[in-house]
């Protein structure tokens, strides 16, 4: 009779099973928590990062005369997650009294963009007729509301406006 005929399920040598697959455990175990850490902390990152305030230069001081509205055109930036998306967009802006004012160009009823008349002295919306002021309130139509506003500065000659931060 044969040595292991006695002991037909009993591996020779117990000890070095159990550290193999001690050792392929633990190594499955790191490559988990390194693949997975990676993984997680790539689509997580973004949730981290802290919002800056994306001040857009929209034009030069010199191409707004005071009282009157101008509407000027620039290229608004927005991250969405690692992709920068651009889109055309513009804002009127006007200098009264030394102060500064930027108009989101859309109308606060449905949104549809106005236009300034010059003879009326007054924001004309084609929608539904709505009319706001030089300063954004509203004298007529449907508007529930005046006219948003972007925070405005000046430095070194241009104009930069906060677009997101509705004043």
């Amino acid at each position: 009779m044969c040595p292991s005929d006695n002991k037909p399920n009993q591996p020779e040598n117990p000890q070095r099973r159990t550290f193999l697959i001690a050792l392929i455990t633990a190594m499955g175990g790191f490559i988990s928590f390194v693949l997975g850490g990676s993984g997680l902390f790539y689509f997580l990152s973004p949730a981290w990062r802290s919002k800056k305030e994306d001040w857009v230069e929209v034009g030069p001081v010199d191409s707004v005369k005071e009282g009157d509205p101008v509407k000027l055109d620039y290229v608004k930036r927005k991250m969405d997650g690692w992709n920068v998306i651009e889109s055309p967009s513009s804002v009127w802006v006007v200098q009264q009294k030394g102060e500064w004012v930027a108009y989101d160009p859309h109308c606060t009823h449905l949104g549809c963009p106005y236009r300034w008349d010059a003879s009326k002295q007054a924001f004309l919306c084609p929608c539904h007729g709505g009319v706001f002021t030089k300063d954004g309130n509203v004298v007529s139509g449907p508007p529930p509301k005046p006219l948003n506003r972007f925070p405005v500065k000046v430095e070194g000659g241009t104009i930069y406006v906060l677009p997101e931060g509705i004043a």
